[in-house]
Protein backbone atom coordinates (compact mmCIF):
# COMPACT_ATOMS: atom_id res chain seq x y z
CA UNK A 1 0.00 0.00 0.00
CA UNK A 2 1.25 3.35 -0.66
CA UNK A 3 1.05 6.09 1.99
CA UNK A 4 -0.73 9.46 1.67
CA UNK A 5 1.89 12.25 1.19
CA UNK A 6 4.08 12.76 4.24
CA UNK A 7 4.04 16.62 3.00
CA UNK A 8 2.78 18.33 6.26
CA UNK A 9 -0.24 19.50 6.01
CA UNK A 10 -0.27 23.27 5.97
CA UNK A 11 -3.18 25.44 7.20
CA UNK A 12 -3.95 26.29 3.50
CA UNK A 13 -4.37 22.84 2.09
CA UNK A 14 -7.91 22.29 2.76
CA UNK A 15 -9.00 25.53 2.15
CA UNK A 16 -7.49 24.93 -1.35
CA UNK A 17 -9.61 21.43 -2.25
CA UNK A 18 -12.60 23.95 -0.76
CA UNK A 19 -11.77 26.59 -3.77
CA UNK A 20 -11.69 23.74 -6.32
CA UNK A 21 -15.22 22.55 -4.78
CA UNK A 22 -16.48 26.28 -5.07
CA UNK A 23 -15.22 26.36 -8.59
CA UNK A 24 -16.07 23.06 -9.52
CA UNK A 25 -19.97 22.95 -8.43
CA UNK A 26 -20.49 26.97 -9.38
CA UNK A 27 -20.53 25.28 -12.93
CA UNK A 28 -23.43 23.35 -12.06
CA UNK A 29 -25.23 25.49 -11.86
CA UNK A 30 -24.36 28.60 -14.44
CA UNK A 31 -26.89 27.40 -16.99
CA UNK A 32 -29.86 29.02 -14.10
CA UNK A 33 -29.63 32.47 -15.88
CA UNK A 34 -28.99 31.03 -19.35
CA UNK A 35 -32.03 28.68 -19.60
CA UNK A 36 -34.27 31.65 -20.77
CA UNK A 37 -31.72 32.67 -23.51
CA UNK A 38 -31.73 29.25 -24.47
CA UNK A 39 -35.86 28.83 -24.30
CA UNK A 40 -36.19 31.88 -26.37
CA UNK A 41 -33.56 30.31 -28.79
CA UNK A 42 -34.60 26.71 -29.81
CA UNK A 43 -38.62 27.41 -28.22
CA UNK A 44 -37.86 25.01 -25.54
CA UNK A 45 -41.28 24.61 -23.38
CA UNK A 46 -40.99 25.05 -19.84
CA UNK A 47 -40.91 21.23 -18.75
CA UNK A 48 -38.08 20.94 -21.00
CA UNK A 49 -35.73 22.85 -18.71
CA UNK A 50 -37.21 20.88 -15.95
CA UNK A 51 -35.95 17.90 -17.99
CA UNK A 52 -32.80 18.95 -18.67
CA UNK A 53 -31.79 20.13 -14.87
CA UNK A 54 -32.89 16.35 -14.35
CA UNK A 55 -30.62 14.96 -16.87
CA UNK A 56 -27.63 16.76 -14.66
CA UNK A 57 -29.01 15.15 -11.37
CA UNK A 58 -29.06 11.72 -13.44
CA UNK A 59 -25.34 12.53 -14.33
CA UNK A 60 -24.32 13.09 -10.71
CA UNK A 61 -26.30 9.52 -9.67
CA UNK A 62 -24.39 7.61 -11.98
CA UNK A 63 -21.41 9.35 -11.04
CA UNK A 64 -21.71 8.62 -7.19
CA UNK A 65 -22.94 4.82 -7.87
CA UNK A 66 -19.60 4.36 -10.69
CA UNK A 67 -17.35 6.52 -9.17
CA UNK A 68 -18.47 7.17 -5.63
CA UNK A 69 -15.66 5.22 -3.69
CA UNK A 70 -12.77 5.12 -6.54
CA UNK A 71 -11.18 8.19 -4.42
CA UNK A 72 -10.30 5.43 -1.58
CA UNK A 73 -8.33 3.15 -3.90
CA UNK A 74 -7.19 5.94 -6.74
CA UNK A 75 -6.67 9.15 -4.04
CA UNK A 76 -8.74 12.39 -3.73
CA UNK A 77 -6.56 14.37 -5.75
CA UNK A 78 -6.81 12.14 -9.14
CA UNK A 79 -10.20 11.68 -8.13
CA UNK A 80 -11.05 15.75 -8.11
CA UNK A 81 -8.54 16.08 -11.15
CA UNK A 82 -11.05 13.85 -13.24
CA UNK A 83 -14.16 15.81 -11.60
CA UNK A 84 -12.42 19.17 -12.96
CA UNK A 85 -11.91 17.21 -16.29
CA UNK A 86 -15.57 16.76 -16.98
CA UNK A 87 -16.86 19.94 -15.59
CA UNK A 88 -14.49 21.51 -18.54
CA UNK A 89 -15.96 19.14 -20.93
CA UNK A 90 -19.48 19.76 -19.93
CA UNK A 91 -18.02 24.28 -20.52
CA UNK A 92 -16.81 23.01 -23.76
CA UNK A 93 -19.63 21.05 -25.32
CA UNK A 94 -21.88 24.55 -23.65
CA UNK A 95 -19.10 26.98 -25.65
CA UNK A 96 -20.43 24.71 -29.06
CA UNK A 97 -23.87 23.97 -28.48
CA UNK A 98 -26.42 24.76 -30.69
CA UNK A 99 -29.52 22.30 -30.18
CA UNK A 100 -31.11 20.15 -27.44
CA UNK A 101 -29.36 16.99 -27.37
CA UNK A 102 -25.82 19.09 -27.40
CA UNK A 103 -26.92 20.98 -24.30
CA UNK A 104 -28.40 17.87 -22.32
CA UNK A 105 -24.54 16.23 -23.38
CA UNK A 106 -23.42 19.19 -21.42
CA UNK A 107 -25.76 19.18 -18.82
CA UNK A 108 -24.89 15.00 -18.46
CA UNK A 109 -21.12 15.83 -18.45
CA UNK A 110 -21.36 18.93 -15.69
CA UNK A 111 -23.73 15.73 -13.66
CA UNK A 112 -20.77 13.74 -13.66
CA UNK A 113 -18.67 16.13 -12.60
CA UNK A 114 -20.33 17.30 -9.34
CA UNK A 115 -20.80 13.27 -8.60
CA UNK A 116 -17.27 12.93 -8.71
CA UNK A 117 -16.61 16.13 -6.58
CA UNK A 118 -19.79 15.76 -4.01
CA UNK A 119 -18.32 12.82 -2.16
CA UNK A 120 -14.92 13.14 -2.75
CA UNK A 121 -14.50 16.43 -2.17
CA UNK A 122 -16.10 16.84 1.07
CA UNK A 123 -14.36 14.25 2.51
CA UNK A 124 -10.87 15.85 0.90
CA UNK A 125 -11.22 18.97 2.77
CA UNK A 126 -11.85 17.62 6.38
CA UNK A 127 -8.84 15.39 5.62
CA UNK A 128 -6.48 18.05 4.20
CA UNK A 129 -6.92 19.65 7.65
CA UNK A 130 -4.80 19.79 10.79
CA UNK A 131 -6.55 18.19 13.53
CA UNK A 132 -6.89 21.75 15.32
CA UNK A 133 -8.56 23.25 12.09
CA UNK A 134 -11.06 19.80 11.81
CA UNK A 135 -14.20 21.43 13.05
CA UNK A 136 -13.58 24.58 10.78
CA UNK A 137 -13.03 21.95 7.69
CA UNK A 138 -16.08 20.32 8.25
CA UNK A 139 -17.97 23.45 7.62
CA UNK A 140 -15.75 24.79 5.20
CA UNK A 141 -16.54 21.16 2.95
CA UNK A 142 -20.46 21.38 3.50
CA UNK A 143 -20.10 25.83 3.31
CA UNK A 144 -18.18 24.92 0.13
CA UNK A 145 -20.51 22.54 -2.08
CA UNK A 146 -23.40 25.13 -1.08
CA UNK A 147 -21.84 28.38 -1.88
CA UNK A 148 -20.83 27.24 -5.32
CA UNK A 149 -23.77 26.24 -6.11
CA UNK A 150 -24.84 29.69 -5.34
CA UNK A 151 -22.35 31.89 -6.47
CA UNK A 152 -23.06 30.12 -10.02
CA UNK A 153 -26.40 31.90 -10.49
CA UNK A 154 -24.98 35.15 -9.56
CA UNK A 155 -21.96 34.81 -11.98
CA UNK A 156 -24.56 34.03 -14.91
CA UNK A 157 -26.75 36.89 -14.40
CA UNK A 158 -24.34 39.41 -14.40
CA UNK A 159 -22.08 37.94 -17.32
CA UNK A 160 -25.27 37.50 -19.23
CA UNK A 161 -26.71 41.10 -18.86
CA UNK A 162 -23.77 43.08 -19.04
CA UNK A 163 -21.53 41.50 -21.53
CA UNK A 164 -22.35 39.46 -24.83
CA UNK A 165 -22.97 36.39 -26.32
CA UNK A 166 -25.22 35.33 -23.17
CA UNK A 167 -24.98 31.37 -24.60
CA UNK A 168 -21.09 31.25 -24.56
CA UNK A 169 -19.13 33.99 -22.21
CA UNK A 170 -20.61 32.34 -19.12
CA UNK A 171 -18.83 28.75 -19.84
CA UNK A 172 -15.90 30.59 -20.74
CA UNK A 173 -15.25 32.06 -17.54
CA UNK A 174 -16.05 29.18 -16.14
CA UNK A 175 -13.20 27.70 -18.23
CA UNK A 176 -10.49 30.08 -17.01
CA UNK A 177 -11.84 29.46 -13.39
CA UNK A 178 -10.99 25.55 -13.87
CA UNK A 179 -7.89 26.16 -14.91
CA UNK A 180 -7.38 28.03 -11.51
CA UNK A 181 -8.72 24.86 -9.41
CA UNK A 182 -6.83 22.76 -11.23
CA UNK A 183 -3.61 25.01 -9.96
CA UNK A 184 -4.91 25.00 -6.46
CA UNK A 185 -5.40 21.23 -6.89
CA UNK A 186 -1.75 20.89 -7.25
CA UNK A 187 -0.59 22.41 -4.19
CA UNK A 188 -2.66 19.87 -1.70
CA UNK A 189 -0.88 16.68 -0.60
CA UNK A 190 -3.16 13.48 -0.94
CA UNK A 191 -4.35 12.52 2.00
CA UNK A 192 -5.91 8.95 1.25
CA UNK A 193 -3.77 5.96 1.47
CA UNK A 194 -3.36 4.29 -1.87
CA UNK A 195 -3.34 0.74 -2.00
CA UNK A 196 -0.73 -0.78 -4.11
CA UNK A 197 -3.52 -3.41 -5.75
CA UNK A 198 -6.53 -1.43 -6.77
CA UNK A 199 -10.21 -2.77 -6.65
CA UNK A 200 -12.49 -0.67 -8.25
CA UNK A 201 -16.12 -1.33 -7.74
CA UNK A 202 -19.30 -0.40 -8.14
CA UNK A 203 -20.86 2.19 -4.97
CA UNK A 204 -23.01 -0.44 -3.31
CA UNK A 205 -25.74 1.49 -1.61
CA UNK A 206 -24.77 -0.66 2.07
CA UNK A 207 -24.09 1.16 4.94
CA UNK A 208 -22.23 -0.04 7.80
CA UNK A 209 -23.61 -0.83 11.20
CA UNK A 210 -22.94 1.66 12.40
CA UNK A 211 -24.42 4.18 10.18
CA UNK A 212 -27.93 2.19 10.04
CA UNK A 213 -29.59 4.14 12.64
CA UNK A 214 -28.93 7.31 11.40
CA UNK A 215 -29.06 6.70 7.83
CA UNK A 216 -32.92 7.08 7.42
CA UNK A 217 -34.00 10.53 8.77
CA UNK A 218 -30.71 11.83 7.70
CA UNK A 219 -31.86 10.94 4.28
CA UNK A 220 -35.01 12.42 4.60
CA UNK A 221 -34.61 15.57 5.90
CA UNK A 222 -31.71 15.82 3.12
CA UNK A 223 -34.25 14.35 0.43
CA UNK A 224 -36.34 17.16 1.26
CA UNK A 225 -33.85 20.22 1.52
CA UNK A 226 -32.42 19.42 -2.00
CA UNK A 227 -36.09 18.99 -3.47
CA UNK A 228 -36.25 22.65 -1.95
CA UNK A 229 -32.42 22.95 -3.94
CA UNK A 230 -33.92 22.15 -6.98
CA UNK A 231 -37.14 24.22 -7.07
CA UNK A 232 -34.86 27.56 -6.50
CA UNK A 233 -32.18 26.33 -8.79
CA UNK A 234 -34.64 24.78 -12.04
CA UNK A 235 -38.24 26.63 -11.42
CA UNK A 236 -37.97 29.75 -9.36
CA UNK A 237 -36.84 31.62 -11.98
CA UNK A 238 -39.59 31.60 -14.16
CA UNK A 239 -42.08 31.88 -10.98
CA UNK A 240 -40.00 35.62 -10.21
CA UNK A 241 -40.39 36.67 -13.56
CA UNK A 242 -44.07 35.65 -14.60
CA UNK A 243 -45.33 36.03 -11.18
CA UNK A 244 -42.92 38.57 -8.79
CA UNK A 245 -42.10 40.84 -12.01
CA UNK A 246 -38.76 40.59 -11.64
CA UNK A 247 -37.05 41.87 -14.81
CA UNK A 248 -33.09 41.82 -13.60
CA UNK A 249 -31.43 38.10 -13.92
CA UNK A 250 -28.53 39.66 -11.78
CA UNK A 251 -31.09 40.13 -9.46
CA UNK A 252 -32.70 36.84 -9.49
CA UNK A 253 -29.14 35.47 -9.31
CA UNK A 254 -29.02 37.14 -6.13
CA UNK A 255 -31.82 35.18 -4.77
CA UNK A 256 -30.84 31.82 -5.78
CA UNK A 257 -27.77 32.87 -4.24
CA UNK A 258 -29.51 34.08 -0.85
CA UNK A 259 -30.64 30.54 -0.31
CA UNK A 260 -27.07 28.78 -0.75
CA UNK A 261 -25.76 31.44 1.55
CA UNK A 262 -28.46 30.98 4.16
CA UNK A 263 -27.71 27.54 3.70
CA UNK A 264 -24.18 28.09 4.60
CA UNK A 265 -24.78 30.61 7.69
CA UNK A 266 -27.66 27.51 8.92
CA UNK A 267 -24.68 24.79 8.62
CA UNK A 268 -22.56 27.20 10.54
CA UNK A 269 -25.46 27.94 13.12
CA UNK A 270 -26.20 24.34 13.82
CA UNK A 271 -23.37 23.92 16.14
CA UNK A 272 -24.77 26.37 18.67
CA UNK A 273 -27.52 23.65 19.14
CA UNK A 274 -27.47 20.38 21.27
CA UNK A 275 -27.16 17.77 18.46
CA UNK A 276 -30.34 16.12 18.87
CA UNK A 277 -32.31 19.50 18.18
CA UNK A 278 -30.16 19.88 14.70
CA UNK A 279 -32.26 17.88 12.06
CA UNK A 280 -35.66 18.82 13.78
CA UNK A 281 -34.50 22.97 13.80
CA UNK A 282 -33.73 22.52 10.16
CA UNK A 283 -36.75 20.12 9.41
CA UNK A 284 -38.54 23.38 11.17
CA UNK A 285 -36.74 26.36 9.47
CA UNK A 286 -38.07 24.39 5.92
CA UNK A 287 -41.16 24.48 6.97
CA UNK A 288 -41.58 28.22 7.86
CA UNK A 289 -39.61 29.30 4.83
CA UNK A 290 -41.45 26.58 2.28
CA UNK A 291 -45.01 28.44 4.08
CA UNK A 292 -43.25 31.86 3.19
CA UNK A 293 -42.90 31.07 -0.94
CA UNK A 294 -46.55 29.50 -1.04
CA UNK A 295 -47.56 32.64 0.68
CA UNK A 296 -45.44 34.98 -1.46
CA UNK A 297 -47.22 33.14 -4.75
CA UNK A 298 -50.74 33.69 -3.48
CA UNK A 299 -50.20 37.46 -2.65
CA UNK A 300 -47.38 38.50 -5.03
CA UNK A 301 -45.06 39.50 -2.94
CA UNK A 302 -41.39 39.24 -3.00
CA UNK A 303 -40.61 40.10 0.90
CA UNK A 304 -42.74 36.71 1.49
CA UNK A 305 -40.32 35.42 -1.08
CA UNK A 306 -36.79 36.70 0.16
CA UNK A 307 -37.79 35.84 3.66
CA UNK A 308 -38.70 32.19 2.74
CA UNK A 309 -35.69 31.78 0.63
CA UNK A 310 -33.76 32.77 3.85
CA UNK A 311 -35.23 30.43 6.43
CA UNK A 312 -35.54 27.44 3.92
CA UNK A 313 -31.94 28.20 3.36
CA UNK A 314 -31.22 27.80 7.23
CA UNK A 315 -33.01 24.80 7.56
CA UNK A 316 -31.84 23.10 4.53
CA UNK A 317 -28.47 23.97 5.52
CA UNK A 318 -28.70 23.12 9.41
CA UNK A 319 -30.40 19.33 8.46
CA UNK A 320 -27.81 19.10 5.44
CA UNK A 321 -24.75 19.61 7.72
CA UNK A 322 -26.39 17.91 11.13
CA UNK A 323 -27.24 14.93 9.28
CA UNK A 324 -23.47 14.71 6.84
CA UNK A 325 -21.45 15.24 9.93
CA UNK A 326 -23.38 12.67 12.16
CA UNK A 327 -22.80 9.83 9.74
CA UNK A 328 -19.08 10.84 8.84
CA UNK A 329 -18.98 10.67 12.47
CA UNK A 330 -19.96 7.10 13.10
CA UNK A 331 -18.36 5.61 9.54
CA UNK A 332 -15.20 3.78 9.53
CA UNK A 333 -12.04 5.20 7.96
CA UNK A 334 -12.06 3.05 4.98
CA UNK A 335 -15.93 3.57 4.05
CA UNK A 336 -16.16 7.30 5.00
CA UNK A 337 -16.50 8.22 1.30
CA UNK A 338 -18.40 5.52 0.38
CA UNK A 339 -21.41 6.32 3.08
CA UNK A 340 -21.16 10.08 1.94
CA UNK A 341 -21.20 8.82 -1.53
CA UNK A 342 -24.58 7.05 -0.53
CA UNK A 343 -26.00 10.13 1.08
CA UNK A 344 -25.52 12.07 -1.89
CA UNK A 345 -27.38 9.73 -3.87
CA UNK A 346 -30.62 10.13 -1.90
CA UNK A 347 -29.91 13.82 -1.56
CA UNK A 348 -29.36 14.02 -5.65
CA UNK A 349 -32.73 12.18 -6.87
CA UNK A 350 -34.14 14.90 -5.08
CA UNK A 351 -32.93 16.81 -7.35
CA UNK A 352 -34.27 14.92 -10.26
CA UNK A 353 -37.71 13.29 -9.68
CA UNK A 354 -39.58 16.11 -7.58
CA UNK A 355 -38.41 18.63 -10.24
CA UNK A 356 -39.62 16.55 -13.38
CA UNK A 357 -42.84 16.23 -11.73
CA UNK A 358 -43.23 20.02 -10.62
CA UNK A 359 -42.64 20.62 -14.60
CA UNK A 360 -45.28 18.65 -15.83
CA UNK A 361 -47.60 20.36 -13.28
CA UNK A 362 -46.45 23.63 -14.96
CA UNK A 363 -47.77 22.20 -17.77
CA UNK A 364 -50.65 20.80 -16.97
CA UNK A 365 -51.41 24.09 -14.78
CA UNK A 366 -49.58 27.29 -14.20
CA UNK A 367 -46.62 27.78 -12.27
CA UNK A 368 -48.43 29.54 -9.44
CA UNK A 369 -50.34 26.67 -8.86
CA UNK A 370 -47.56 24.20 -9.26
CA UNK A 371 -45.58 26.36 -6.85
CA UNK A 372 -48.38 25.71 -4.37
CA UNK A 373 -48.34 22.17 -5.03
CA UNK A 374 -45.01 21.71 -4.58
CA UNK A 375 -45.09 23.77 -1.02
CA UNK A 376 -47.50 21.19 0.28
CA UNK A 377 -45.76 18.00 -0.55
CA UNK A 378 -42.76 19.03 0.58
CA UNK A 379 -43.85 20.46 3.40
CA UNK A 380 -45.44 16.99 4.06
CA UNK A 381 -42.38 15.33 3.62
CA UNK A 382 -40.42 17.01 6.31
CA UNK A 383 -42.82 16.48 8.29
CA UNK A 384 -42.71 12.85 7.90
CA UNK A 385 -38.45 13.16 8.36
CA UNK A 386 -39.47 15.25 11.88
CA UNK A 387 -41.10 12.30 13.18
CA UNK A 388 -38.33 9.91 12.25
CA UNK A 389 -36.52 12.43 13.81
CA UNK A 390 -38.38 12.57 16.78
CA UNK A 391 -38.92 8.74 17.36
CA UNK A 392 -35.17 7.75 17.01
CA UNK A 393 -34.75 10.22 19.84
CA UNK A 394 -37.15 9.09 21.78
CA UNK A 395 -35.69 5.53 21.16
CA UNK A 396 -32.42 6.76 21.96
CA UNK A 397 -33.21 7.94 25.63
CA UNK A 398 -35.35 4.49 26.16
CA UNK A 399 -31.59 2.95 25.59
CA UNK A 400 -29.42 5.05 27.43
CA UNK A 401 -32.34 5.07 29.91
CA UNK A 402 -31.85 0.96 30.53
CA UNK A 403 -28.20 1.08 30.23
CA UNK A 404 -28.36 3.66 33.51
CA UNK A 405 -29.95 0.84 35.09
Amino acid sequence: MQIASDTPRASPAFLLVALAFIINMMGTTLPTEVYRYYQAAYGFKPVTITVIFAVYAFGVLGALLLVGNWSDQLGRKRMLTCGLGASAASALVFLISSSLPELMVARLLSGVSAGIFTGTATVAVIEAAPVSLRHVATLAATASNMLGLGCGPVLSGLLVEYLPAPMRTPYAVHLALIGIALLALRGVPETAPIPTHTKLRMQRIALPRAVRGAFVPAALSGFAGFVVVGFFTAVSPQLMRTVLGFQSDVAIGLVVFLLFASSAIGQAAQSLLPPSWRQPAGCVGLIAGLLLVAFSTLAATSSALLAGTVLAGLGQGASFRAGLGELTARSPADARAGVTSAYFVVLYVALSLPIIGLGIATQRTDIRHATLLFAAATILLVIIAMGFLLLGSRNAQVDANAARK
